[in-house]
């Protein structure tokens, strides 16, 4: 890509970053400077991308190009879960990554990035232009910005050819694909394929619900008197009952939604919680069902301070009765197998998930999913035109079953076999804990929750590392999708990167004075927050997605 300054580049996105961390709006004379410039930079990457296309050469099926020693940067989440005698950067699977890609004369250098500072860590690295060749992120929103601001490259000269990226196009198909496009077509990321969209579930103790006499809930009043019940009148004498953790809510907020039955109000709402709880008025009675549940007693009084392994402890000591988190957080060997441990010390427990509750509303259930696209990476202009055409190598590399297949399911006979069915089934659970597991989502880029050909397949492998309980994962995933799911939406709307530090500032406020206010302050509380969300300037989202949405239809 010729013809643009990386100099202005620099320039372009040191000033949209500070602006979106500093104040996330702009004065009308700032925006009339910024708007100009973009549209310059946007007009300039139209003609470079049809230039490129046309004279378009790029070789990057793995092993169709042997390089000359290029070597690339790629960001990699540091977790910090590395186990001993390993770093996330020296290990036996970036070994392997290196050994693989030699072959085709790539170095593989990878640039750790704490995966809690994700975002201000990357704004930082790009705007100083030191980002690494392959940038990732889950914020679609933020790499289309730098797109449009002419900071990063046009991927499709690299990856639309007939003969190029063909495991890519087969691993991750034209929809995932299409994702990473904008409205005109251009490329500006490679989003990664999801192997289940399923996302959360809401687990409980139904041992407790046995001995009380009360059904599995279906709705969210019968979800109060179940918690209610089990923390005012526990059937073991337990005192101190945490009866609801909102450790992650989604499914719940879908039983109080007024959008999830409108396909184009849903969309509309989707994507981000803010704009989900200003534009779906039935965030209102979630937040209000929130807010009774903590003032009769039955959250902990500080919830919002609690880290992960303060919200463990209390669901493997046997003190928590509901609590929802991602679909199968409570099998899960990287989270600490939290169900195994609670049979350890609570013999008798046993711990569910339960389907969608009712709608309040339609009495419909609904439950809230994935977008088909995962994590997405791009490159920036501070890559060179060789090692771009490099890291669409290695990505398409990392969709061969030598790339990604391996990284996440290792070696045949060391780390899993192959079942009848050909689905690759862990040997040993523990071990690879420890061996892969800890790292193997973060290097697959190309790919979330792993490298499988179905969801059945994926469900089938997940459900075999944990033996003994296999009914139980599979149970997991089905009720994470029960009744009608609702897809998070790729499209992030032109002025959400703008707008959507300062409306997670806002959030981050309300969405614990919401629930912690006395309910006779409740309204006031709630309308304080819609007021605040109006005042940063969301309803220019909402217009922009109510046009792309119905636009769509």
């Amino acid at each position: 890509m010729k013809g643009i300054s990386k100099k202005w580049v620099a320039l372009a996105l040191t000033m949209s970053m500070a602006a979106a961390t500093l104040t996330g709006c702009q004065s009308t004379e700032t925006g009339k400077d910024t708007a100009a410039a973009t549209k310059e930079a946007t007009e300039s990457t139209e003609k470079q991308t049809a230039e490129s296309t046309e004279a378009s050469g790029y070789q990057t099926t793995y092993g169709s190009k042997q390089f000359d020693d290029v070597t690339i940067t790629v960001e990699l989440f540091d977790r910090t879960n590395a186990p001993k005698g390993s770093t996330i950067t020296d290990n036996k699977w970036v070994d392997y990554v290196n050994e693989q890609m030699g072959k085709v004369g790539i170095h593989v250098e990878f640039v750790p990035v704490p995966r809690s500072d994700e975002v201000p860590k990357m704004q930082t690295m790009v705007a100083s232009q030191t980002a690494p060749d392959i940038t990732i992120t889950y914020s679609y929103s933020t790499a289309e910005d730098y797109f449009n601001q002419g900071g990063t490259w046009d991927l499709s000269p690299f990856i639309d050819g007939e003969d190029q990226a063909k495991n890519m196009k087969a691993y991750l198909g034209e929809d995932v694909i299409n994702i990473g496009r904008n409205p005109e077509k251009a490329l500006y990321g490679i989003v990664a394929r999801r192997s289940s969209t399923a996302e959360c579930n809401m687990f409980l103790r139904k041992d407790w619900l046995d001995k009380l006499g009360l059904d599995i809930p279906s709705t969210p009043d019968e979800l109060y008197n179940a918690i209610d019940q089990m923390v005012n009148n526990n059937p073991d004498g337990i005192k101190d009952v945490i009866g609801l953790e909102p450790w992650m809510f989604y499914n719940l907020r879908m039983a109080f939604s007024q959008t999830a039955g409108d396909p184009i109000k849903s969309q509309i709402a989707g994507g981000d919680d803010s704009i989900t709880e200003y534009y779906d008025q039935g965030s209102k009675e979630y937040y209000r069902f929130l807010n009774k549940c903590y003032n009769n007693g039955l959250m902990h009084k500080e919830y919002y301070a609690l880290n992960e392994d303060q919200f463990k402890s209390y669901v493997v000591t046997g003190t928590m009765a509901c609590f929802e988190a991602n679909v199968n957080y409570d099998m899960e060997a990287t989270r600490g197998h939290v169900y195994k441990t609670l049979k350890e010390n609570v013999p008798d427990a046993e711990l569910v998930s339960i389907p969608a509750l009712k709608n309040v509303n339609d009495g419909k259930q609904y439950s809230g999913g994935y977008c088909p696209g995962g994590l997405i990476a791009f490159c920036p202009l501070t890559a060179s035109e060789e090692k771009v055409e490099a890291c669409m190598t290695y990505l398409d590399w990392l969709c061969t079953k030598e790339g990604g297949f391996t990284i996440y399911h290792g070696f045949e006979g060391e780390n899993f076999d192959f079942d009848e069915n050909g689905v690759p089934i862990a040997k040993d659970v523990e071990y690879n804990a420890t061996d892969k597991d800890w790292i193997r989502n973060d290097l697959f880029l190309t790919g979330n929750a792993g490298y499988f050909a179905t969801a059945d397949e994926f469900n089938a492998s997940v459900a075999a590392e944990a033996p003994g309980y296999e009914d139980h994962v599979i149970q997991n995933y089905e009720n994470a999708l029960s009744g009608t799911v609702i897809s998070s939406p790729s499209y992030t709307s032109p002025s959400t990167s703008n707008l959507i530090t300062d409306l997670g500032i806002v959030r981050d406020k309300y969405k614990v004075s919401c629930v912690t206010c006395p309910e006779d302050e409740f309204e006031a509380t709630f309308a304080e927050y819609m007021a605040e969300l109006e005042a940063v300037g969301i309803q220019k989202i909402i217009e922009e997605r109510t046009e792309y949405f119905t636009s769509m239809q």
